[in-house]
């Protein structure tokens, strides 16, 4: 049937092959496939439609414009999610967003202590030498599947016993509730890495696949930081719109 289509209708369409390899995948990654699944492989897709690697490739690329499927390397291609468009704005709440969405979450407290943070962090709170704050990685989850990672500095002095108190859900509820703190965004920083190891475990992607790094300055009512947070989302699922 495939063959067919791509070898009867030359004459009738005027678009390349690649194209209408692409449109047909397309409809059948709609139709036949759910987040997560593998599509059959270049050599695979080759035979079945009667056309050479290259075709295929530039047909997969067309799904990969489109934000329908990733390929990596070692990994195949994968179908993903829909992207969430998530909006960051000053005082944007992570869980609060996600649920007026509609979506079920789940935020999981990782693990928590005192560390010492990387420089640039340490410089940003005026540590001395010897000080430390407390760190708190999280996972967040959309519909039981992991969606971003963050992890949180706090001054640990406008937040003591926190590591008694927290044991998941929103961090922005607790600050609220026990510290009477509400914390609001003055500055954003965008970036893009590849997962590590620990991304692709937690994540649940492939190493070095692409990752969208939100770092944000969150400061109390009186302007003084309270804490810098660091989120590792894929960018196969999660895009930011920006709103201040």
């Amino acid at each position: 049937m495939s063959r067919q289509l791509m070898q009867g209708s030359r004459e009738e369409f005027r678009e390349p092959r690649y194209r209408q390899l692409a449109s047909i995948l397309a409809q059948e990654v709609r139709s036949q496939h759910s987040a997560g699944d593998q599509l059959p492989g270049e050599v695979a897709l080759a035979k079945r439609f009667d056309v050479n690697r290259h075709t295929v490739r530039r047909a997969l690329d067309e799904l990969v414009a489109a934000g329908m499927v990733t390929r990596h390397q070692g990994w195949g291609t994968q179908v993903v999610d829909r992207r969430l468009d998530y909006t960051v704005s000053a005082g944007s709440k992570v869980t609060h967003n996600l649920a007026e969405m509609g979506l079920n979450t789940e935020t999981r407290c990782l693990e928590q202590g005192l560390q010492r943070p990387p420089e640039a962090i340490a410089q940003r709170f005026k540590l001395a030498d010897d000080e430390r704050l407390i760190c708190v990685d999280t996972l967040r989850l959309v519909d039981s599947s992991p969606l971003l990672r963050l992890r949180h500095w706090f001054d640990a002095a406008r937040v003591s016993d926190w590591c008694d108190r927290y044991r998941g859900g929103s961090t922005r509820a607790l600050l609220g509730q026990h510290y009477g703190l509400r914390l609001t965004r003055a500055r954003v920083r965008l970036e893009a890495c590849q997962a590590d190891r620990h991304d692709s475990r937690l994540l649940q992607c492939a190493q070095l696949a692409p990752l969208l790094v939100l770092t944000s300055d969150n400061v109390d009512e009186d302007q003084r930081l309270v804490e810098v947070s660091v989120s590792r989302a894929r960018a196969d699922r999660v895009s930011y719109h920006f709103d201040f």
